[in-house]
């Protein structure tokens, strides 16, 4: 099997009160369309591990780290701000989360598969070095490409963001690190409000006005992203994969559609196999339109792995 889906049962015990959109059906919608497009069987399944607080610290502060440990409720919720909760579940689903990145990273670069993808939750692209926000409190990319930085050595890594809301956390974590390229496009304005003045080399950011759709952006895909990561050359492709540019997407009002996602993910693909063996690892970030989180989520697992 080539592609790896990593997940865990810690995902659906973190929960940030009724209605909240960053919801665990959020992984349920996506375990049941794997089943009903016939394509799980074809997945390898890998049990992720606790990220430790070593692994964690490559990007976070401990000030971060032990903060959340302090906030933790043994009941209910603890506030961090409007959007952002903890439960009693909610440190141990972030670890989950951190590791599931961590782990995709080891089965790619060990050849276990090809490429991976990580079905967790709490996401992870809001949250800096030093602050939890925006659903986020452990950033799993930024984790997964310090581990693959330092544990493997590679000396250039493509992160793309193809969420509708701009990484800040990302972007905080790595501007100025001339070993990773972070390519993203986002509705501009809106939340975070960053990202569209960035002037970081490595920090190719594309806004894009609401209502903006498939056409557009498989433009800057194609003209503005792809040959500049052919010309970086990454040893390693990571996306953090937000399918909240759904046009059925409430949070946003970009107009993607699953065929966007499957075009991107095999622009993707393609350099990959150019430049870094094929490996590519993609961790959930936002979608809360259960019905086009599952779909969009599907096709991009069926061009990673060649169904």
């Amino acid at each position: 099997m080539s592609t790896a889906f990593i997940s865990h049962a810690d995902s659906l015990r973190h929960e940030m009160g009724p209605h909240h959109p960053e919801c665990p059906e959020r992984v349920q919608a996506i375990e049941d369309q794997l089943i009903l497009s016939r394509i799980d069987d074809f997945l390898l399944r890998i049990e992720p591990p606790l990220a430790s607080d070593e692994q964690l610290a490559r990007v976070h502060s401990l000030e971060h780290i032990n903060n959340l440990k302090a906030w933790a409720p043994q009941v209910g919720y603890y506030a961090i701000d409007g959007d952002t909760t903890m439960n009693p579940a909610t440190l141990q689903a972030a670890r989950r989360s951190a590791g599931a990145a961590i782990a995709a990273v080891d089965a790619v670069m060990q050849g276990q598969v090809t490429n991976a993808f990580t079905c967790v939750r709490p996401p992870g692209h809001h949250a800096e070095p030093d602050r939890a926000m925006g659903f986020c409190f452990f950033n799993n990319i930024a984790i997964a490409a310090k581990h693959a930085l330092e544990h493997y050595g590679l000396e250039r890594i493509a992160i793309v963001d193809f969420d509708v809301h701009h990484g800040n956390g990302t972007e905080v974590a790595f501007r100025g690190d001339a070993r990773v390229l972070m390519c993203s496009f986002f509705q501009h304005p809106f939340y975070p409000y960053s990202g569209a003045d960035s002037t970081a080399e490595n920090m190719l950011n594309v806004p894009l006005p609401a209502y903006s759709a498939g056409q557009e952006v498989r433009e800057v895909v194609d003209t503005v992203w792809l040959p500049r990561l052919r010309e970086f050359q990454p040893q390693l492709i990571l996306i953090s994969a937000g399918f909240d540019a759904h046009r059925e997407d409430d949070m946003g009002q970009l107009g993607l559609v699953e065929a966007d996602y499957a075009w991107i993910t095999r622009q993707l693909k393609n350099v990959a196999l150019q430049t870094a063996q094929g490996r590519i690892v993609s961790c959930l970030e936002g979608g809360y339109n259960l019905s086009a989180l599952a779909r969009s989520v599907v096709a991009h697992l069926k061009e990673l792995a060649d169904l």
